[in-house]
């Protein structure tokens, strides 16, 4: 059954993609995940560490936002995800455990709009290729079949990441794909120039940069642009006193 369940999801993905008159990418497995899960959008990252790298595909502004604020806070399911690499389910942002467990991420989001949040790892074996994250703007669980499904098309996505078919970056609705390669282009770039600027490995660089973006309530990808034109540039942290006083 699951076989054949696999096969269909994975037809409607190539149909989708057929009718876009594009090849398969993770894009399509987004768009199809929106309508069979019967959520409001959808969004996939990558990542080479513990936490995610950048954003491929997104389906609309508000999973956009989601999945760079994650990135900006360094909270929120799709960290967890990657850190347990099994699925975080959460039905409804608004109750207690969630606020607890994400405190920054739930009001940020419920700001947004979203009130239920989805996240799956895209993972082989022991390799943890980045997330797919689904956003309702209700609340509310999946159902057995919408959360079956759900897994299939990560498994999908999984593939299609892992295998490079989405060498363009995945083509998004309504030119985001182009917007979204930007976007990490520049943020790569001004990881760079902070590693330099500020002496630190490529890590504590893109750690000072998310931190600036996140104290000054500013999109990730709005402070890359503004330090790779250098109309911006972060001062190194000043050095303790050798008696421990500031």
């Amino acid at each position: 059954m699951t076989a054949s369940r696999r096969e269909t999801l994975w037809g409607l993905v190539a149909v989708h993609a057929a009718g876009q008159d594009r090849p398969v990418s993770v894009a399509d497995v987004c768009d199809v995940a929106v309508s069979w899960a019967q959520v409001t959008g959808a969004w996939v990252t990558a990542t080479s560490g513990p936490g995610p790298d950048f954003v491929i595909c997104v389906t609309d502004p508000v999973s956009e936002q989601l999945a760079e604020l994650q990135l900006t806070l360094g909270e929120g399911p799709c960290h967890d995800v990657l850190a347990s690499a099994a699925p975080v389910l959460t039905g409804d942002l608004g109750d207690e455990q969630a606020g607890r467990r994400w405190p920054a991420f739930t009001a940020e989001a419920g700001q947004l709009g979203a009130a239920a949040v989805f996240a799956f790892p895209l993972a082989v074996g022991a390799i943890v290729a980045g997330t797919m994250g689904l956003h309702r703007n209700s609340p509310g669980p999946l159902t057995r079949a919408q959360l079956g499904d759900s897994l299939l098309l990560a498994d999908a996505a999984t593939v299609l990441l892992l295998d490079g078919a989405d060498h363009d970056g995945g083509a998004g609705l309504d030119g985001h794909a182009s917007d979204l390669a930007a976007h990490r282009a520049e943020v790569d770039q001004a990881t760079g120039m902070l590693t330099l600027q500020l002496g630190v490995s490529a890590g504590e660089a893109f750690a000072r940069l998310r931190a600036y973006a996140y104290a000054q309530d500013r999109r990730l990808a709005d402070v890359a642009g503004d330090i790779v034109a250098r109309r911006l540039r972060l001062n190194p942290e000043p050095d303790p006193a050798p008696d421990g006083t500031a």
